[in-house]
């Protein structure tokens, strides 16, 4: 039961990390703020989403 758990938290930690880089793209921060935040959110898929959910730039 512990590897299907984990297994999908990973998901839906891959799922929010997706959908953070492309609304991250899709924004109309600057260049070089959208390559911050997307290097954030690989380097730390956690923190690095939430710190985008509450900081991140917006649509």
């Amino acid at each position: 039961m512990g590897v299907e758990v984990s297994g999908l938290l990973g998901l839906i930690i891959l799922i929010l990390d997706i959908y953070a880089i492309v609304q991250t793209i899709q924004s109309r921060a600057s260049t070089g703020n959208k390559v911050l935040w997307i290097v954030l959110v690989i380097l730390l898929p956690i923190v690095g989403v939430i710190l985008w959910f509450l900081l991140g730039p917006k649509p």
